[in-house]
């Protein structure tokens, strides 16, 4: 059943206030970090700018979404576990931006905000049954709703910082998650989950055209760790409330680009006998412009999987017409997807070696943990 009138007039107006707020904050931010010293420098081969550029723009995609939620969401006990998780993390992030804290340290406090969700309520009680064959849809977690929560919200909270390699990389991927998260909890009428996630794509919107290529500011980890640990939460919130397939599949397809990317990067180094925690150049954007592509063209095509992914999650909660035009929707971009990739190919003969690592881009700057 899809929400009434009067809750899509206010999804409407959140992503509005939170756009303009940040929009209109975003250039205070980098003079603001750029006096305290929040500078991403250049230098290691996983960076991509060649000049030093303002982070911590994360916090003006914060103070818009937080004025938004305060403005139009119903603040319950899991919004407001939500809310102090966030001012936690992006606490955490402002002084990493400024004085790099230890991995550890970072991690830390990661685990502090995702357990401040937990104790509001913010738990993942039950999850798909992966036995086809088992008569039973759903698999309640039991004494392990708790480890599997924490594990989910840290991973998340990660994922996202982990893919905040080029200019808007990050801030779009994230805009499309949350569009998907927006789409599935309309039509399953969570007004309140809705909300939530559109305040927090009218703030990504708004600092996107700040951040796009060649970026004038980036988000820093203020802002990857903070949209990761919103996302995360209220995909708890909104999206393993479901005793069937959507239980589990939904969120891990809405975020699937992030993360994939964390899961490979996780093993990946091990198997090199890397600490998994310690930043490398292997992630997928980094292997995109391996290939000769460009930022633009990288951060493209990783919209469009984005974009294939989140049309397949909310197929999921869908049925008859409306799916079949979802699922042409996503062939459609997945044809055009191949078709940029092959034709970009054919205009770099030298594809097969690395890309001119000289271009501007999004700071990489990982939490390592």
């Amino acid at each position: 059943m899809l929400m009434s009138a009067a809750p899509w007039v206010k999804v409407f107006f959140a992503i509005l206030v939170a756009f303009i707020i940040s929009f209109a904050v975003t250039p205070a931010v980098k003079k603001f970090a750029t006096k305290v010293g929040a500078m991403d420098m250049p230098g290691e081969a996983r960076r991509v700018h060649d000049h030093p550029i303002p982070r911590m723009g994360g916090l003006a995609i914060f103070f818009g979404f937080l004025l938004s939620v305060l403005l139009f969401v119903d603040i319950t006990v899991e919004v407001r576990g939500i809310l102090f998780g966030a001012i936690i993390i992006v606490a955490a992030g402002v002084l990493d931006d400024v004085i790099s804290l230890n991995a550890w340290v970072k991690f830390a406090i990661q685990i502090l905000a995702a357990i401040v969700a937990v104790l509001h309520g913010v738990v993942i009680h039950v999850v798909m049954n992966p036995n086809i064959f088992s008569s039973g849809q759903s698999i309640f977690l039991g004494w392990l709703s708790v480890p599997i929560t924490l594990l989910w919200i840290v991973g998340i909270t990660n994922s996202v910082n982990l893919i905040d390699g080029l200019d808007g990389l990050a801030v779009g991927v994230s805009t499309i998650s949350c569009v998907t998260i927006l789409a599935v909890a309309l039509l399953v009428a969570e007004p309140n989950v809705a909300l939530i996630v559109a305040a927090l794509a009218g703030a990504c919107i708004g600092f996107m055209p700040y951040n796009l290529n060649p970026a004038k500011i980036f988000m820093g980890d203020t802002g990857s760790l903070m949209l990761g640990y919103v996302l995360a939460t209220v995909s708890v919130l909104g999206l393993f409330k479901f005793y069937a397939l959507v239980t589990f599949v939904v969120p891990v397809l809405a975020l699937a680009v992030p993360l994939s990317d964390t899961v490979f990067a996780f093993f990946r180094r091990i198997l090199h006998g890397h600490s998994p925690f310690e930043a490398d150049r292997g992630h997928f954007h980094h292997k995109l412009m391996d290939l000769g592509l460009s930022q633009k063209q990288a951060v493209a095509i990783l919209y469009a999987v984005s974009a294939i992914l989140g049309l397949a999650a909310v197929t999921l909660t869908t049925n008859g017409a409306i799916r079949i035009l979802l699922l042409l929707l996503a062939f459609a971009i997945g044809i055009a997807v191949w078709a940029y990739i092959n034709r970009t190919l054919k205009h770099h003969p030298n594809a097969s070696e690395p890309s001119d690592v000289s271009h501007q881009g999004e700071n990489g700057h990982e939490p390592k943990a």
